[in-house]
């Protein structure tokens, strides 16, 4: 099994270059019908995809099911403001890797104090988070070379009509090692979320306990 490992590596660099987000400015400031969410976001992120032709960004089920989880406040007059569409963005970037239990966890205080926020809204908190992009996909550029560079020292003594798959095989290890330990890091921050919020709720009752005493 022959790779060309330099040409898989150039392709990766490459491809992470291409990364795109959806601007806050390409968003339109007018409310949408469902139909017109889901093709704005096909329209957006269908580049993002592993398989462009049969893969769906968002459909109309999904975002009922957002919505039946709380994940998403509900529309207005059965249309989608911009700041609907900016929690869809972080819902599609979240749920490859969290729950949907965690993902309510983490945007409900997004919901709770930026939705609608006319002095610091949800649009606010999307262009400070999505403006660290190019910072961060330069530093993982560098991450990926260096672990695809440490792959090839590995497996010096496997047989050479083997050596190039096991090297690959090393380097996936590694790219999903660091997955791993990175999806662990944020289901812990995510739990802490949710207990603080579990504190506040209890705070809360018993404040309204104690008054109703009164």
């Amino acid at each position: 099994m022959t790779i060309d490992k330099d040409d898989l590596l150039n392709s990766i660099i490459e491809s992470l270059d291409r990364i795109q987000y959806i601007k806050l400015e390409d968003i339109p400031n007018i409310d949408l019908y469902m139909d017109q969410v889901t093709t704005f976001m096909d329209k957006k992120l269908k580049s993002t995809t592993r398989n462009p032709e049969d893969d769906k960004i968002l459909t109309k089920t999904m975002i009922n099911n957002y919505a039946k989880n709380d994940l998403l406040p509900p529309p207005e007059k059965k249309k989608y403001s911009k700041e609907h569409i900016l929690l869809l963005i972080f819902i599609y970037y979240y749920k490859g890797i969290l729950t949907i239990n965690d993902i309510q966890t983490l945007l409900n205080p997004l919901t709770e104090h930026f939705f609608q926020n006319e002095e610091f809204g949800l649009g606010n908190v999307y262009k400070e988070v999505f403006s660290l992009e190019k910072e961060q996909v330069d530093v993982l550029k560098e991450d990926v070379m260096n672990k695809f560079h440490i792959s090839k020292d590995t497996f010096r003594d496997a047989p050479e009509s083997n050596k190039d798959f096991l090297q690959l095989f090393s380097f996936i290890c590694m790219l999903s090692f660091d997955v791993y330990v990175k999806k662990l890091l944020i289901e812990k921050m995510v739990d802490s979320f949710g207990k603080a919020a579990d504190e506040k709720k209890k705070e809360g009752r018993k404040e309204k306990s104690e008054s109703e005493k009164k």
